[in-house]
């Protein structure tokens, strides 16, 4: 079971053509509750950790990589395990930096979180670097891995045997009793897996838990402000550091921005039409007639549904899996002609093509190792939700959901319940509090073809944000996230804010 909230590796078409390539509460300062962890003290937290010293040094390479260049260095900071309890038992986050080329006047550092949630920071940003040339003549690039991710006490809840079955046996849109049974009794062994394998870490993985490890992370930087580019779903880590340390903001950019309104239902909602939206936008590149074409591929999805597809291996392309590798492809149009051969390969009778995109996706290599970073996405996107859908209520949104997209809202539909379904521990709130009165203006950047975190999210984002703080940018452009994308308007304007510190006009629009 997979959520289609992703880090931007995936938005990056030279990243999956790669992989293919080679076989595969607290509250704002005025003291007002709002359930995220307690107030935010802009002095920073954890006591002595606040003036710790970081000891950077060679990287190691990441569980199946390869290490960075000379140019990375290496660290761990130490943060609460309990933010409540900052005297505590301690954890550790792995973190990596490119020091500034000192090409410009040094600004700070600037810190990026890529997504997911459960994105590596580690091992993304020496992936990224190219594209943050200009950025690095004036800041240090950090990032890190969040708490339960990766290096950063990483979470594992099945192995990959496991996982392989599931996704064999497992139908994310069940048809009959057994099925749901099925689907439901997985969803709960996952569960309990991360449990099992998380001990107490499972209750302190969430996002405000994240934030606050980046205020500790900023001081023991040596920054009196956060400067920091948060992608996908680091646009609501970025909205809650900004809530519950306005005075501590910097530069802050958002990219690909998650709707900060909407619960785990809405989500799912907003998901389905910004899949369905690039669908419909990749026929239509194609001048085929969208609703023709989604009909085309729904009826391909019924056909593995009752049968999967041979591959030129031995395992078979199922529905699941092949949803997925529709899926993946549209989160940038350059990996549109991907979709183009998968598609036609499969009404031929073989499933390969598509195989691999899903494996792409869901990062598993040819040997049959799977990365964990859905693992890591899940256990914090649930201790971040209060939501627990009963099967009942996904069931009622079924006709709804497929409305709004035949394609993807089967899934997402039955997602709502059983993404979170069981979990051991409880959420913390129906959705992130990221208002943030007295912060310095945060450049919010919208992409209309934006699959999924659809355009409309950014807009909620700057007006929840507050007047004068949140600073919202439009592109008119395809693909998960702007920044990098192929808009000089884009990349000049961010670039021109962090570098220059100059804040464009309010509502500004890129059109290419």
């Amino acid at each position: 079971m997979q959520r289609y909230v992703r880090s931007a590796a995936l938005a990056a078409a030279g990243v999956l053509v790669a992989g293919l390539a080679v076989g595969c509460g607290g509250s704002s300062d005025d003291g007002k509750s709002d359930g995220q962890g307690g107030k935010g003290d802009e002095k920073g937290g954890g006591k002595g950790l606040a003036s710790q010293t970081l000891d950077w040094g060679r990287c190691d390479a990441p569980e199946g990589g390869s290490a960075p260049g000379s140019e990375w260095q290496c660290a761990t900071l130490k943060v609460p395990l309990d933010h409540a309890k900052p005297s505590g038992e301690t954890i550790g986050l792995a973190l990596i930096r490119a020091k500034s080329t000192g090409k410009g006047d040094r600004i700070g550092s600037l810190v990026f979180n890529f997504g997911g949630p459960g994105g590596s920071g580690v091992s993304g940003l020496p992936s990224f670097a190219d594209m943050y040339g200009s950025l690095r003549e004036r800041y240090d690039l950090v990032s890190f891995d969040p708490r339960g991710v990766g290096a950063s006490e990483g979470l594992r809840c099945r192995d990959d045997k496991a996982t392989q079955a599931a996704e064999e046996k497992v139908d994310l849109t069940p048809d009959t009793p057994a099925e749901e049974k099925a689907y439901f009794k997985d969803a709960a062994d996952f569960g309990a897996g991360c449990a099992r394998g998380a001990k107490k870490l499972i209750g302190h993985v969430s996002t405000t838990d994240a934030a606050r490890d980046m205020d500790l992370m900023r001081q023991a930087l040596g920054d009196d402000k956060l400067h920091y580019m948060g992608i996908s779903y680091g646009t609501e880590l970025g909205g809650t550091y900004a809530h519950l340390f306005p005075k501590r903001v910097g530069r802050l950019v958002m990219d690909a921005v998650v709707d900060p309104s909407a619960d785990s239902v809405g989500h799912a909602e907003n998901q389905a039409r910004g899949f369905q939206r690039a669908l419909d936008n990749y026929f239509t590149s194609r001048g085929q007639d969208p609703k023709a074409g989604t009909e085309k591929v729904a009826k391909l999805f019924e056909r593995l549904d009752a049968e999967p597809m041979r591959t030129s291996g031995d395992r078979k392309l199922t529905e699941s899996l092949a949803s997925t590798g529709v899926l993946v492809t549209l989160y940038s149009k350059q990996t549109w002609p991907m979709l183009t051969s998968a598609l036609n390969d499969a009404e031929q009778g073989d499933g390969t093509a598509l195989l691999r995109l899903a494996d792409a996706y869901n990062e598993r290599d040819p040997s049959g190792r799977y990365s964990t970073q859905s693992h890591s996405q899940r256990a914090i996107s649930c201790l971040d939700t209060k939501a627990r859908s009963t099967p009942e209520e996904a069931k009622k949104r079924l006709d709804r959901f497929r409305e709004i997209s035949p394609v993807f809202g089967g899934f997402l539909s039955w997602d709502t319940a059983g993404w979170c379904y069981d979990w051991p521990v409880a959420g913390q709130h129906d959705s992130p509090e990221v208002s943030a009165p007295g912060a310095a203006p945060i450049l919010v950047v919208g992409n209309t073809g934006d699959p999924a975190t659809p355009y409309e999210g950014a807009r909620k984002m700057a007006d929840e944000l507050g007047k004068g703080v949140g600073i919202h940018m439009t592109w008119k452009g395809e693909g998960h996230g702007a920044y990098g994308n192929g808009s000089d308007c884009v990349d000049d304007t961010v670039d021109d804010y962090l570098l220059k510190g100059e804040v464009p006009k309010d509502g500004k629009v890129c059109e290419s």
